[in-house]
């Protein structure tokens, strides 16, 4: 009876165990995404802040911002400045690899919106709606801190400004 006894209690406390580690939590996160920019074929950084709601180990609510800053071009007489920004909210679903190792992958919805300006008098402000999804690697540095990598989609292919394409290091606090 002691022996049944303590297999329970044993039981009891694995599931504790297991619960914990799996409570729903909070996080934030900061990162550098750098896009390639269509109207100056070159790559630069710009800032990213998300938020997002660990529902249990796998799966996760995220939704997040990145400034691609303005950049300024000089394309023979036509010289300006374009400037852009994404933001997202997903469904974000992570497989560990290994106590500190995960992969994850993400998909929602990305709102897009870039500005044009040119010394010709030419001005744009465009924006779109679409398919945003991504693919990421995140390793644990410990308890609450973890560094993250992750290739973005945000939409459709862009006219001009910074690309659709977009790498993101970075890193995330849990609570």
């Amino acid at each position: 009876m002691n022996k049944l006894i303590f297999a329970l209690l044993a039981g009891i406390g694995a599931i504790g165990a297991a619960q914990a580690q799996t409570t729903p939590q909070a996080y934030i996160g900061i990162g550098a995404a750098t896009a390639d920019n269509q109207t100056k074929d070159e790559y630069r950084v710009g800032a990213k802040v998300y938020g997002g709601y660990q529902l249990d180990q796998n799966w996760a609510v995220e939704a997040g911002y990145t400034d691609f800053d303005s950049q300024d071009f000089n394309r023979g007489a036509t010289r300006g400045s374009v400037k852009g920004s994404g933001s997202y909210i997903a469904g974000k679903y992570t497989v560990p690899f290994n106590e500190r190792f995960s992969g994850y992958g993400k998909l929602g919805v990305a709102y897009s919106e870039r500005k044009y300006n040119d010394n010709l008098g030419v001005r744009i402000n465009d924006t779109d709606t679409g398919v945003y999804g991504a693919l990421g690697v995140q390793y644990k540095l410990n308890q609450n801190l973890s560094l993250i990598g992750e290739y973005e989609r945000y939409g459709k292919d862009k006219a001009y400004g910074a690309k659709a394409d977009v790498y993101t290091v970075g890193l995330q606090y849990g609570f």
